[in-house]
């Protein structure tokens, strides 16, 4: 039986354009769609600069392909693709799942294929290297660790102790407790200063909880300069920087939503920030 692939690139708007069968395809700003029928999988791999809303567009396209396929001319590529495998590049190496999925990809790219018309290839399944799943450390046998020997116990005896001298007695016996009295207690309960650097992680968290109330699917980015960027299915929410331990928004934060909400977060992120004083 014939198998064929064909690989897609998602545009904006969820438009998706068949393109040449090459690694070269994927790259930080795109979401690559790889229908691949000797596996009956399609394979939906995101860069890692690709926004929240890109990301559910392209998987929409990706869901409407595995339930109907590829149609070109009288032909329809994919029928009966059985799985979806989502990639998320930002978690390969870090995330096992992810790592699994990509390892499983790449070898897909490089098995043996002949390009035919429309971005078509034809798999030579006779050369093709059968995709296998790595091994991960969970499937690993552990060796058991050997038992920890007891400590010996030394027993002192009740006759040795009554012929002991004073002296020897008084050093044997253990020390009493001496429980601190309230200022001492109070010393040690004494909550510590808070560094600079974990004042500034408690505002990143006060902005993201503040934000959290009213949306509950938000996309978390942080850029190559520092700054961060948050985003809600239907568009961006804010952005912002650190500058000298405070929050600074971008001037376009909180321009796509309503004022009510955008006043709401602001006032709990203020309020939050009281916790640190």
């Amino acid at each position: 039986m014939v198998q064929f692939g064909i690989m897609f690139n998602v545009l904006e708007g969820g438009v998706i354009d068949p393109i040449d069968w090459s690694k070269d395809q994927f790259q930080p700003d795109r979401s690559i769609i790889v229908l691949d029928e000797s596996q009956m999988s399609l394979y939906l791999w995101h860069g890692a600069k690709q926004g929240l809303v890109a990301r559910r567009t392209a998987l929409r396209q990706a869901e409407s392909l595995k339930g109907h396929g590829y149609t070109i001319g009288k032909s329809i590529i994919g029928r009966d693709i059985k799985e979806l495998k989502e990639i998320d590049a930002r978690k390969v190496k870090r995330v096992p799942l992810d790592t699994e999925l990509n390892d499983e990809l790449q070898q897909v790219l490089e098995k043996k294929h002949k390009k035919l018309d429309n971005f078509i290839v034809n798999f030579d399944l006779s050369g093709g290297t059968s995709v296998t799943k790595p091994i991960t450390a969970s499937s690993t046998k552990k060796e058991p660790k050997p038992a920890a020997k007891p400590e010996p116990k030394i027993n002192l005896k009740p006759e040795i102790m009554s012929q002991a001298s004073p002296e020897l007695i008084k050093k044997s016996l253990p020390k009493p407790v001496v429980h601190p009295g309230p200022i001492e207690e109070a010393k040690k309960t004494a909550t510590p200063s808070i560094s600079e650097d974990d004042s500034i992680k408690a505002k990143v968290s006060f902005v993201i909880i503040s934000i959290l109330d009213h949306y509950s699917d938000i996309w978390i980015s942080k850029k190559d300069d520092g700054s961060y960027s948050v985003e809600m299915m239907d568009g961006p929410i804010c952005s912002f920087s650190i500058t000298e331990d405070r929050i600074k928004f971008s001037s376009n934060s909180f321009s796509g939503i309503s004022t009510n909400i955008k006043n709401a977060i602001q006032k709990k992120f203020v309020d939050l920030n009281k916790l640190l004083k």
